[in-house]
């Protein structure tokens, strides 16, 4: 059955589709055509971009959190299961047909099911949605980073006007009121708008021109700089592991983080963070694996490649863990310590009152309460803790461990307390927000390749401007991104963070899996691997994507749901009259845009179905021509493309892959 050739820009016209003429002319033709599309370098570029995109903000603030808060280790075991049965073939999959296809999301899935274009389309908008407030998240690090040249930083300690300390400032902590007051300068609520954060918003601008010019000639210009940010960051995870582990409070830090707890297991609200993490650390549904793999040449060896850069996600996840827990114990236990010291001090003062007795002291050198120590303190407050005429504080460590490990809470408010405390801070707060930033960078030119090598693909008019394409991009990007750098912006960033992407995302990853293991024949897009690779993958994998990946993005999909309906959307507001964190829910403007953001993302999918029917019916002599991939197929059809001569035109060969 003969595929008709999608609409392609001007480098394609030397692509042969599956069963078409081979005649001398045609063959002639095309061979003095350029070559259908541009490709990586080498191995190593392709690598670089793949480990780029996946490797993001979420391995570093997102990952440790959520292993702290649900079991340790048993979260590490359950998150290695649910990568190997559902991430990894998911992700080889998406590896597979962009490499086969040689197209952008929208290419591909119009050619696999032109009643589910859709799905291409979404993921575009989605990758828009993500990059408008990722950015604003690289702006956020540019500030941090160009305050931190400076001894001693300026949220070490609290500011003062005249002999008195900010009131704010005083009763939360310097870091909190820096992030609060002088980064965002934050309003007590989403209601409140305020006016435009003038040093967010040059930072918002040197963020998109960094990215602009980083896509300004495509993978050409984005992989060159991704041979710095793809790799620096391990640089700075590694120094900041032996740094670290040399702090006082590191092995009490690492040992919370992967004490096991079993019983976790039995919690299904466990199994399903666990499920969305290993989802979008892989980057599942943004479309740029597919744009990345389509610059493949096709005997390129995607199976490996899918094991290798899920682990190196993993594994980066996992230093990026101990990185984390290492300096906030020994934040916490510094605080612990001061908390200790302080309750010292105030049962000295009530005994030399005579208000404690001499037989219930604690026995440690008064002229130094921090010689009592943490373990002796808790003995002590355990045997005598009752008898004494006040309430002493437990100070508890692992309290201190939990408190702002999650997000911005962890890279702006903790970790920056954590670095006042080393000795050289600006230089290891330098090299933090420099690390942040050239994380950010490799999500950032895998999300835009999401969004440009699709369209570019798609229109032919567009491929013909791709410099044009990308400084429009951009620029729209920046100018919607404003809505970020408000003083309510922070809040906008967290309603786009937790509703933007993960509904519409997880419907993507089903359409997807669906369409290809049901509508295109699960044993149909095995022969075409193996037209591709030389071999055939297990069989294992059809049924992996049959039922298991797609009932468990539907259970997902259904937990996320329920979710959302049973839980009132809430965001973390600061309030400046208490100075501190509160909860507040949406109001009903505000779930408005929310609801929007999730139709408007979704809303190709169903369009671009009932297009394509429109379109059957008023071309209904060309039904059998087309593609035929509107039911379950069987295994003896055409695979998708002749591929028994390899392709060398991109720069490496299967010994190469």
């Amino acid at each position: 059955m003969e595929k008709q050739p999608l609409p392609a820009d001007d480098d394609q016209t030397g692509a042969v589709e599956p069963g078409a003429d081979r005649s001398p002319e045609a063959t002639q033709q095309a061979s003095s055509e350029p070559p259908s599309r541009a490709g990586w370098n080498s191995k190593v570029e392709y690598f670089l971009a793949q480990v780029g995109f996946s490797v993001g903000l979420g391995n570093v603030w997102r990952f440790p959190y959520l292993c702290h808060q649900n079991g340790g280790g048993a979260f590490l075991l359950l998150y290695v299961l649910l990568m190997l049965v559902v991430g990894i073939p998911l992700f080889f999959l998406e590896l597979a047909a962009g490499q086969d296809i040689r197209q952008g999301s929208i290419g591909v899935w119009k050619y696999i099911s032109p009643k589910l274009a859709g799905i291409g389309y979404s993921s575009c908008v989605v990758c828009f949605f993500v990059a408008l407030y990722y950015n604003v998240i690289l702006a956020w690090s540019l500030f941090y980073l160009g305050n931190s040249f400076q001894s001693p930083l300026p949220w070490q300690q609290c500011p003062e006007q005249g002999n008195i300390t900010e009131r704010e400032c005083e009763e939360s902590s310097p870091t909190s009121y820096f992030w609060y007051r002088r980064a965002l300068n934050i309003t007590d609520s989403i209601d409140e708008v305020g006016s435009f954060n003038p040093y967010i918003v040059g930072c918002l601008l040197a963020a998109w021109i960094i990215v602009c010019l980083g896509m300004f000639k495509g993978i050409k210009s984005s992989v060159k700089v991704m041979y710095f940010s793809s790799i620096f960051p391990y640089v700075v995870l590694v120094c900041f592991l032996v740094r670290g582990l040399m702090l006082d409070g590191a092995s009490e830090g690492i040992a919370f983080m992967f004490y096991p707890k079993l019983e976790i297991w039995a919690d299904i609200q466990v199994w399903r963070q666990a499920a969305t993490q290993v989802f979008f650390a892989l980057g599942l549904g943004f479309g740029s694996i597919i744009a990345y793999s389509s610059y493949n040449p096709k005997n390129n060896n995607c199976h490996r490649d899918a094991f290798t850069v899920s682990f190196i996600n993993f594994l980066t996840s996992v230093l990026a863990t101990l990185v984390v827990f290492a300096v906030l114990g020994f934040r916490a236990k510094k605080r612990v310590l001061s908390c200790v010291a302080s309750n010292v001090m105030e049962l000295l003062q009530l005994h030399q009152d005579g208000r404690v007795s001499p037989f219930l002291m604690p026995v440690f050198n008064h002229s130094d309460p921090d010689s009592l120590g943490l373990d002796g303190y808790r003995a002590w407050l355990k045997q005598h803790g009752g008898s004494v005429p006040v309430n002493l504080t437990v100070c508890d460590l692992e309290k201190e461990m939990q408190t702002g490990v999650e997000g911005t809470g962890l890279a702006f408010i903790a970790f920056t307390e954590a670095m006042t405390l080393l000795p050289g801070s600006p230089f290891w707060s330098a090299l933090f927000f420099l690390m942040l930033l050239n994380l950010g960078l490799s999500t950032m030119f895998g999300t835009m390749e999401g969004i440009l090598a699709p369209l570019r693909d798609r229109f032919r008019s567009l491929a013909k401007h791709k410099t044009k394409l990308t400084v429009v991009t951009c620029l729209v990007g920046f100018l919607i991104g404003l809505l970020f750098t408000q003083r309510c912006g922070n809040y906008f960033v967290t309603m786009f963070d937790d509703y933007s992407a993960t509904l519409p995302l997880i419907i993507v990853v089903v359409f997807e899996t669906f369409s290809v293991s049901w509508l295109y024949g699960a044993d149909r897009f095995l022969d075409d691997i193996e037209a591709m690779l030389g071999w055939r993958p297990s069989v294992i994998y059809k049924y992996l994507w049959k039922y298991v990946c797609l009932l468990a993005m539907l259970g997902l999909l259904a937990a996320t749901t329920i979710r959302m309906f049973m839980e009132a959307p809430t965001y973390m507001s600061w309030n400046q009259e208490t100075a501190s964190e509160v909860h507040l829910p949406y109001p009903s403007w505000a779930l408005a845009v929310l609801a929007l953001l999730i139709v408007f993302a979704m809303l190709p999918v169903p369009v671009g179905f009932i297009y394509s029917v429109l379109q059957d019916r008023r071309k209904p002599t060309h039904r059998d021509t087309e593609t035929g991939h509107y039911s379950i197929v069987n295994t003896d059809e055409t695979p998708m493309t002749d591929l028994s001569v390899p392709d060398r035109r991109n720069g490496f060969t299967a010994a190469e892959s």
